[in-house]
């Protein structure tokens, strides 16, 4: 049976380009089965109605896929969860009166736009640079055309099940984007239908990853950690073999 909890807010309030500040917010009888996007709305229709600006937050699905709705909350990445998105995040996790603060992700490629939304297009930069296969295949063909072992086909959905939400680069301390690339490399690498672009794909791909800023991996395994699909740190040791391999092919 749920129950009715208070909760004060302390959340980041910021601009593009301009310095930011915490402002306090109450969020009176909230249900503990409302999701904590559920309670922002219930917080920021109290705003407008009370003719100030509402809480810009992040959000698409609210079903744990689509990765937008992504911020700290007391300091982790998706409340830090296991294997939970903001949007599956749900308010019986908070003691009633509790003060909860909620910020933007924080990493150096991924600016401000406003309040708890950031610039998350440099992961998208990463994908344009090899997250496809581009050889023309015309129809699909019969499922047993080409074998597939079933641990390689398996390995290979579990590192395509990153939704690009970008938990891995705020809770890295550097900044990396290593977790969120080596599950996009490892995706096709496994696959016989990655093979024709796995060299140019993992040099182009690791290549505009420096280019953006992200930091380097020190094996600190924070990213496995905050991921909410659980992709494993496995695949950053296969991105660093495809990308040795592909140094030695001119």
């Amino acid at each position: 049976m749920s129950e009715k909890i208070n909760i004060t807010l302390k959340v980041w309030r910021q601009n593009r380009g301009e310095e930011g500040r915490f402002e306090v917010y109450q969020a009176q009888d909230i249900d503990t089965d409302a999701s904590f996007l559920e309670m922002m709305d219930i917080v920021n229709e109290g705003l407008t109605l009370a003719g100030k600006e509402p809480i810009a937050f992040e959000h698409d699905c609210r079903e744990g896929i689509c990765g937008c709705c992504g911020a700290l909350v007391n300091g982790k990445t998706h409340g830090s969860h296991e294997q939970t998105t903001l949007c599956q995040l749900h308010m019986r996790k908070f003691k009633n009166n509790e003060q909860i603060v909620v910020e933007p992700f924080r990493a150096h490629a991924f600016t401000v736009i406003k309040d708890l939304i950031v610039d998350r297009s440099g992961l998208d930069a990463i994908i344009r640079e090899g997250g496809y296969v581009s050889v023309k295949t015309g129809s699909a063909p019969e499922a047993s055309t080409t074998p597939i072992k079933k641990e390689l086909a398996e390995a290979a959905m579990d590192a395509a099940e990153c939704i690009g939400c970008g938990a891995c680069v705020a809770a890295c301390p550097n900044g990396a984007a290593m977790l969120f690339t080596a599950a996009k490399v490892s995706q096709y690498a496994l696959l016989p239908q990655g093979h024709p672009e796995r060299t140019q794909r993992v040099k182009n791909m690791v290549a505009k990853m420096d280019e953006l800023g992200f930091g380097n991996c020190s094996n600190e395994y924070e990213c496995a950690v905050a991921c909410p699909k659980g992709i494993d740190v496995k695949n950053i040791a296969r991105l660093n073999r495809e990308f040795i391999k592909a140094s030695l092919v001119k």
